[in-house]
């Protein structure tokens, strides 16, 4: 089959594949004469197992690990479980992060009286305009940033591809 054909197979787009495959987490295919790529069964599940993992959040790296476990099924599984406990600590370190954003989000919320005739009288304006470590900003008041946040203000990064 190709790209396109496998990428509906596998309700993803065709630049999902072609990364996967980049990455070395897709098998290269085999290709035909006319140069285009010829995937196969193989290749479908092995794409179906990535897109899985990867709903399952599980980067890119741990991907390659669990591959190479799929490619040797003879390897026992601790390393396998280790991965999936340090995958469930993550979940919990972003869930408490998210809570924490939640908390900031809602500090700020109640910052902003809803009778303010203009945004520039509004309570969640000003304090967005405030440094973040400024104590007169009120959801960061504390000098706290939320944790996987620099204090420059990038976004916490929760990984996706």
């Amino acid at each position: 089959m190709r790209i396109g054909e496998l990428a509906r197979f596998a309700h993803c787009d065709v630049e999902t594949v072609r990364f996967y495959e980049r990455e070395g987490l897709l098998d290269e295919p085999a290709r035909e004469t006319n140069g285009y790529r010829s995937y196969t069964a193989v290749h479908a599940a092995q794409l179906n197992f990535i897109r899985h993992c990867r709903s399952l959040g599980i980067g890119l790296a741990d991907i390659r690990m669990l591959r190479r476990f799929q490619a040797d099924p003879s390897q026992p599984c601790d390393e396998v479980n280790e991965l999936i406990d340090s995958q469930i600590e993550r979940i919990h370190q972003q869930i408490e992060s998210m809570r924490v954003l939640e908390q900031q989000l809602r500090t700020l919320r109640e910052s902003c009286h809803a009778h303010q005739s203009s945004s520039a009288e509004c309570g969640i304006m000003r304090s967005l305009e405030q440094p973040m470590d400024d104590e007169s900003c009120s959801c960061h008041g504390d000098g706290h940033v939320a944790e996987g946040e620099s204090p420059a203000g990038d976004a916490p990064s929760l990984h996706r591809h």
